[in-house]
């Protein structure tokens, strides 16, 4: 069974940006610039992380994950916003 989870990353170079962008869209919802909800079984968080491990520089990036329970039996997502209401994104996005 797995958990939602936000992920949040703030990576400080362009190209390892990119890549880090490439790997969350496998794995989750774009939900903003550098925010991601992810279903993640037990498994694909350990792959998750083990490839982001590499691509970040550990003193200069952070990725934050932050776990919302189980996926299972929460109902609807619920997203309110505070000023620019929240609209799904319904195509990818590019960072150039």
């Amino acid at each position: 069974m797995g958990k939602s989870y936000l992920v949040c990353y703030d990576i400080s170079n362009d190209k390892r940006l990119r890549k880090v962008f490439q790997i969350m869209r496998a794995y989750g919802d774009h939900l903003q610039y550098s925010v991601f909800e992810c279903q993640l079984r037990p498994i694909d968080l350990v792959e998750l992380k083990m490839k982001l491990s590499v691509e970040i520089h550990h003193d200069e990036d952070q990725v934050l994950f932050v776990d919302l329970g189980p996926a299972e039996g929460r109902g609807e997502r619920v997203i309110t916003a505070l000023g620019i209401p929240y609209t799904a994104l319904d195509s990818p996005c590019i960072i150039v």
